[in-house]
């Protein structure tokens, strides 16, 4: 799973929609100096505007520019995340359509810039389409929000290179009490329109947030997160003791005087609601509910299929896997049924690193080393290949309780920070070395890792394509990225291919208890039983993945339709080109233009399909 810590993934569309790289940012799409504007193509003059665009979001935007790297007077500013900054921005990206389509022809422009074209339209047309839910989200839970942000942003995002960054850190600090409390007050008045979550949420959300003020300067025990965090990165400065002892004070102090009451308004806030909330679980409790998870599944896997297709899609595809599992159950001489197999995978030592800090460390040994024996074939069935570096990391202690079981973030774009896969350790029961191979090749290469990476990579486009996403593509190309190694002879082991089969096995359920549970009405333990039952995957796997999915409706749904779609264009485009397939070609057409919806993906294959029958 790709990790979005700036905001929701609508807000985060709208923020990159009208967009391309300022002066000092890395790769931008700006025509050359010495070409006037009157000298400039109409697809040139495009891409000057959505320079200009990006430009004026990312001005708007502290947060944001530190993700990309760029350290100026904002570095040691929060996002506005008032609900009048929201309106204001909705504002913006409509009046940019307005004025895009009144400035620029679209038919005198270029193949490229007619696809950012299509594809500005159509974040267009999904902002527009979702906003009557922009306020439906729940602003803390345990998957997401800016108690847990606040400090992923400054440990993992906030740099210290200079005393001038440090100061901006300190600015940080000094600015949670409105960051955070902004999102508590947002939080209050999501409530008493009826939006929150379910009982069991609270208990996640404030365990999470009571550790984060814990250990010093909140009391006498060892050093919180963030004071670590902060004390680690001065150290490497080249300062003298008093100048590093000057700042660490600073430090504490604003963690104190801003951190401290911030969060707890906030705790006190979750305490209230926790008494009063109830234990509903689906999407459907919410006003408008059934509408809110249309557009939910509509915006996750960009088609328009329905609640109930996708259902009976899980259901079908949650039959075929345990055929092929079957299969492997049989070769490898199992006697029993297929639950037992399940129990066995489960539950025997062989298939586990033991719960240590070597076990841990020998985990984060073996996923680097099956990346990079991946990384040396990736010539066989790739021609475009990331430049960035990726390394391995275990998720950090004050979020791998709540945090997923894998997942992927981005390098920067001037290439300061490599691209990371976060393998979640917290519990060994709950990563088998059966599925380490799957899950390297989905979250680093050739999965977001490859496909990112390269998008930020592209040249000459505008910045919402380098960095916008659509989840069904995206999630869709990693979970055909644990398939494709099984065609280059990889899972050799049985007990390894049953681990690739086991994680699709997973998506494919997700299309059934997402489904259930906000459109059919599951309870939360309908859902839990349900995947217990179906996959080998641990109970605590299962009432994870459930509490995510009840919280983040309908994006669980995007993996597995993604990855049907692109191996659906694959078998269509060899039919149709028969000797002249190419698989490193095919490749290269998912992913050379970065990340686009699914309809726009099968325009592009039969465009390139097209042109291989014309030779």
């Amino acid at each position: 799973m790709r990790i979005k810590t700036l905001a929701s993934g609508a807000a985060l569309l709208a923020l990159l929609t009208a967009c391309t790289a300022p002066a000092e940012r890395p790769n931008g799409s700006q025509p050359s100096e010495n070409v006037t504007a009157s000298e400039q193509t109409e697809s040139q003059r495009l891409n000057t505007w959505f320079q200009e665009k990006f430009e004026q979001s990312l001005s708007r935007s502290p947060m944001l520019k530190t993700y990309l790297g760029i350290k100026d007077a904002d570095y040691g500013k929060w996002d506005d995340p008032s609900p009048a900054f929201a309106q204001k921005e909705h504002a913006i990206m409509l009046a940019n359509y307005a004025q895009r389509h009144a400035k620029f022809d679209y038919d005198k422009l270029d193949q490229d810039a007619q696809l950012s074209w299509r594809l500005a339209d159509y974040n267009h047309d999904r902002e527009v389409a979702s906003w009557p839910f922009h306020d439906y989200g729940y602003i803390f839970n345990q998957m997401f929000g800016a108690h847990a942000s606040i400090p992923a942003f400054l440990i993992n995002q906030h740099q210290i290179k200079t005393p001038g960054h440090a100061d901006a850190y300190i600015a940080r600090l000094n600015g949670i009490k409105d960051y955070l409390g902004g999102q508590t007050t947002n939080a209050k008045m999501r409530f008493e329109k009826g939006i929150y979550p379910p009982k069991f949420v609270y208990a996640r959300v404030l365990d999470a947030s009571q550790k984060l003020i814990k250990g010093a300067p909140f009391d006498d025990g060892p050093d919180s997160a963030i004071l670590a965090d902060f004390k680690g990165k001065v150290d490497k400065l080249n300062l003298a003791e008093d100048k590093k002892a000057d700042l660490i004070a600073r430090a504490k102090a604003a963690m104190l005087a801003s951190m401290a009451p911030a969060y707890a308004a906030m705790i006190t806030e979750m305490q209230r609601q926790q008494g009063l909330a109830d234990d509903q679980d689906g999407a459907w409790k919410l006003p408008d509910g059934a509408a809110y998870y249309k557009d939910r599944l509509a915006a996750m896997t960009t088609t328009d299929m329905t609640a109930e297709q996708i259902h009976n899609l899980g259901l079908s595809e949650v039959e075929r896997i345990h055929n092929e599992m079957r299969t492997i159950m049989k070769a490898v001489g199992f006697k029993g049924d297929l639950p037992a197999f399940f129990v066995f995978m489960r539950e025997d030592p062989q298939f586990y690193y033991p719960d240590t800090d070597e076990g841990r460390a020998a985990y984060l040994a073996k996923a680097v080393k099956i990346i990079d024996t991946m990384r040396g074939r990736l010539d066989e069935i790739f021609i475009s290949k990331p430049k960035a570096d990726i390394i391995v990391k275990a998720v950090e202690p004050f979020r791998e309780a709540t945090a997923g079981k894998a997942f992927y973030q981005r390098p920067s774009l001037d290439g300061s920070r490599p691209g990371t896969y976060y393998a979640n350790l917290y519990r060994m029961e709950s990563m088998p070395t059966y599925q380490m191979e799957a899950l390297a090749y989905h979250e680093g290469i050739p999965g977001h890792h490859m496909q990112g990476s390269i998008a930020q990579e592209i040249e000459n486009i505008p910045m919402f394509r380098k960095l916008g996403g659509y989840t069904a593509y995206s999630e869709g190309w990693g979970l055909y990225s644990e398939y494709v190694p099984k065609e280059m002879g990889f899972y050799a082991d049985p007990y390894s291919d049953f681990g690739r089969l086991s994680m699709e096995l997973w998506r494919a359920a997700r299309l059934v208890v997402d489904t259930g549970l906000h459109d059919k009405r599951w309870t939360r333990q309908q859902a839990i039983d349900y995947l217990v039952e179906n996959t080998p995957n641990s109970l605590s796997d299962a009432t994870n993945a459930i509490e995510r999915y009840i919280v983040m409706p309908g994006q669980a749904t995007a993996y597995k339709i993604g990855m049907l779609e692109i191996l659906r264009l694959r078998e269509h485009a060899k039919a149709e080109l028969g000797d002249k397939f190419d698989l490193r070609e095919y490749h290269d057409v998912v992913l050379a233009n970065g990340a686009v919806p699914l309809s726009v993906l099968a325009d592009l294959v039969e465009e390139w399909i097209a042109k291989k029958k014309e030779g």
